[in-house]
């Protein structure tokens, strides 16, 4: 993968760029992930009425005609993809026929080399008062999306572990992401075998996240991405403020360290990872346009 997009390159695999915490201040946003080190963003849905809007930022920002090692086009910015998909902690306000929308939406930017995946999908048992049935009858429609258009998922999954491994046996997607995992070693290995890599950010920063931290050490090399999840989820030298796609070179070297690497070896292995595991990813970053 090295020929691909450079050792160096760190991958961003879950960001929500398009949130209102960014509206003021994007553009710088963007650059200063540029300026420490972050080159590729994956900018996930969470409902129908951000489906635009994550597209947008794919499109203003390319991989396809963008140097392979390096940021995008206008060399000041992360290079963009996006991912379609309504969020299990937004199914209560979704309408059903969104997830009409949803697949014709899916179908008709197939041939889109920004789309990447299906996804924010998944279960949250976390939330109180959240619909847990609508919750699942939404995750299964999508699950059944994802395999028709032979597309991995970027999951959410919160407390939700076996409930969602319950429904990945059944559907059987083409692998995807667990999203900021923090669940069982037997759980984390029950995710890799269905084709899953496992997302970690700012809360494997925190030294008292101690289940995280173990999960870093113990899983094999191809089990890791790295995640900002911004503007939530805030690394340890920063809570309880607004969290960006700049903190993911720090975030690498925290898990760089708890994994006793050097962090050109972390960026090399988990980019591999998210290439191999959002396979459209790996052809944009080879400069090609449709799948």
């Amino acid at each position: 993968m090295r020929g691909v997009v450079g050792v160096r390159m760190l991958i961003d695999t879950h960001c929500h760029l398009d949130a209102a915490e960014f509206d003021a201040d994007r553009a710088q946003v963007l650059a200063e992930a540029a300026r420490a080190g972050t080159g590729g963003i994956v900018v996930p849905a969470v409902e129908v009425g951000n489906f635009d809007a994550v597209a947008a930022l794919a499109h203003a920002h390319p991989w396809v005609g963008a140097p392979t090692t390096g940021l995008d086009a206008s060399g000041v910015a992360p290079k963009c993809v996006y991912a379609l998909g309504i969020h299990p902690m937004y199914v209560d306000r979704a309408r059903d026929e969104d997830l009409q929308v949803l697949r014709a939406r899916v179908e008709a930017s197939i041939d889109d080399p920004a789309l990447v995946a299906i996804g924010e999908i998944g279960l949250d048992h976390f939330v109180p008062g959240l619909d847990r049935a609508r919750q699942e009858r939404f995750l299964v429609e999508q699950l059944r999306i994802a395999r028709e258009f032979d597309l991995p998922v970027l999951l959410h999954v919160r407390r939700s572990q076996d409930a969602l491994l319950k429904q990945l046996r059944r559907f059987r997607p083409p692998g995807g992401i667990a999203h900021a995992f923090n669940g069982s070693l037997q759980q984390a290995h029950a995710f890799l075998e269905l084709g899953f890599v496992l997302g970690f950010g700012g809360a494997m920063t925190f030294e008292r996240a101690l289940q995280l931290r173990r999960l870093v050490v113990g899983l094999p090399a191809d089990a890791h991405v790295l995640e900002t999840d911004a503007p939530d989820i805030p690394p340890a030298w920063r809570p309880r403020e607004r969290n960006d796609p700049a903190q993911l070179p720090r975030i690498a070297s925290v898990f760089a360290g708890l994994r006793a690497l050097d962090p050109a070896t972390v960026a090399a292995q988990t980019t591999a990872n998210a290439l191999r595991v959002l396979p459209r990813l790996a052809r944009a970053a080879r400069g090609h346009g449709h799948p």
